[in-house]
């Protein structure tokens, strides 16, 4: 017996919304972007926050002075306790979604400390649910800070290779960057850019200052600065065409790029 469904009116009425002719009739529409004058800066755990006071503290004094007259969020990543338990996870047969949910505390407890170490500034401990209210923190003087791990949790998707979660924390800073239509996406590492090689274990290494993410990803290098999902996301994004991404152990690299200066690497989309 064949039963009618019931309805409501609307242009999407019956479709399966994975048909490609229904999608490719909304490609090219724009997007609201929330904050179009935004600066994302995330501060790496393993390459900025795990060197302790002499790295961090002075990176964030120059970060609480730029957001008196610059809109940033701040994202911060993992590091060393990361790795700690992506081992023992891992060990241990974790599948991925448990190592995701695992990890994702630390990034979670660098965010609390950073936000504390910024209070002079008005930094202020911020959760994912709570992007929404930035327009709002922002016009309040209020300087966020959230952790870059994904809410993917225990529905992280299963890695291409191994059981690593792919979205990590720069994939989380993309993310908020692109939701809200930010206008850079700054990674603050500790080395100087993107190089062809690990510059502290291949000395022939060179930095390679402008590339794009295809071309990144037609050269299927073996390890990389960043998280090779961002670079991945990059290829359909519709906000950020660009990620920056600087070595923060020398002062002043921040206020530099947000100057509009070119330095470290730009990853373009295109």
């Amino acid at each position: 017996m064949k039963r009618d469904r019931f309805e409501v009116a609307n242009k999407l009425q019956g479709e399966s919304l994975v048909r490609k002719g229904l999608l490719r009739a909304y490609e090219g529409r724009p997007q609201l972007r929330m904050m179009p004058e935004l600066n994302v800066v995330k501060i790496g755990g393993h390459g900025i926050i795990d060197y302790g006071k002499e790295v961090l503290l002075p990176l964030l004094a120059e970060i609480g002075e730029l957001s008196r007259e610059n809109q940033i969020l701040v994202v911060t990543g993992g590091g060393v306790r990361v790795r700690h338990i992506l081992d023992v996870g891992l060990d241990l047969g974790m599948p991925t979604g448990v190592l995701a949910e695992l990890s994702g505390k630390i990034s979670e407890q660098n965010a609390i400390m950073v936000s504390i170490l910024l209070s002079p500034y008005h930094g202020t401990r911020i959760h994912t649910a709570d992007l929404l209210e930035l327009p709002m923190l922002m016009n309040l003087g209020v300087l966020p800070v959230i952790h870059g791990t994904p809410p993917y949790g225990l529905y992280e998707q299963p890695a291409h290779v191994g059981s690593i979660p792919p979205h990590r924390t720069d994939t989380g800073a993309f993310l908020a960057a692109e939701v809200l239509g930010a206008k850079n996406l700054i990674l603050v590492k500790n080395v100087d850019g993107l190089f062809t090689g690990n510059p502290f274990t291949d000395k022939g290494a060179v930095c390679i200052p402008d590339i794009t993410a295809s071309e990144l990803l037609a050269m299927e290098m073996e390890d990389m600065v960043l998280e090779p999902k961002v670079v991945e996301l990059m290829l359909d994004a519709k906000h950020v065409h660009e990620v920056k991404i600087i070595n923060g152990h020398e002062p002043g690299n921040i206020r530099r790029v947000l100057a509009g200066e070119r330095i470290g690497t730009v990853i373009r989309a295109e």
